[in-house]
């Protein structure tokens, strides 16, 4: 019998695709739609993991499929905003953030594969660059372009510490491995 906590997470898989459309759709307050539903997806994601742990119903299921729904709506929500405000700095701020993603699944699979995957668990660094990029995305959401002012430049200044947090939190996974990685453990 499926879980609640299991249950958020697919939820927040499903609300990719309305994500998408609310994005795109050509009507007045389409941009507060979309930050609504990234927004309720970031609160799945908080919430999924408490309710998994307080209510004791971790599962493996929940367990593979939480990273992905958090890798899936980040990486659709910058790919979407990249290409909508074309803009250098915010794409390359998605690269950085999406290649960390891809490298980081990459190193943790692979030192899962050797028995190691204790030496590549979630750190604090990697708490702190989501919570930082989970603010960005949706004040950039609702600042389309040509908007300017307090706002975007907010959403880019936090978008620009995510991307920092993520190069920093990528070289401690890679340190970590390196033993690993290297032939020297």
């Amino acid at each position: 019998m499926p879980n609640i906590p299991n249950l958020l997470t697919a939820l927040r898989v499903l609300l990719i695709p309305i994500f998408i459309v609310l994005f795109y759709l050509p009507t007045p307050g389409n941009h507060l739609w979309a930050a609504a539903i990234y927004g309720l997806a970031a609160i799945t994601d908080w919430l999924d993991g408490y309710l998994a742990r307080r209510l004791k119903q971790s599962t493996p299921f929940g367990a593979f499929l939480d990273p992905v729904a958090d890798k899936l709506m980040v990486t659709v929500t910058l790919v979407l905003l990249a290409h909508q405000q074309d803009n250098l700095w915010l794409t390359l701020c998605a690269v950085i953030i999406i290649g960390r993603e891809i490298v980081i699944s990459a190193l943790r699979e692979w030192m899962a594969g050797i028995g190691a995957q204790a030496q590549v668990a979630v750190s604090w660094m990697g708490k702190w660059k989501t919570l930082v990029q989970m603010s960005a995305l949706p004040i950039l959401i609702l600042n389309p372009p040509p908007s300017s002012g307090f706002w975007p430049i907010t959403g880019y200044s936090l978008l620009l510490i995510a991307a920092v947090l993520t190069l920093w939190s990528m070289y401690e996974y890679l340190r970590a491995a390196w033993p690993y990685l290297s032939g020297k453990q």
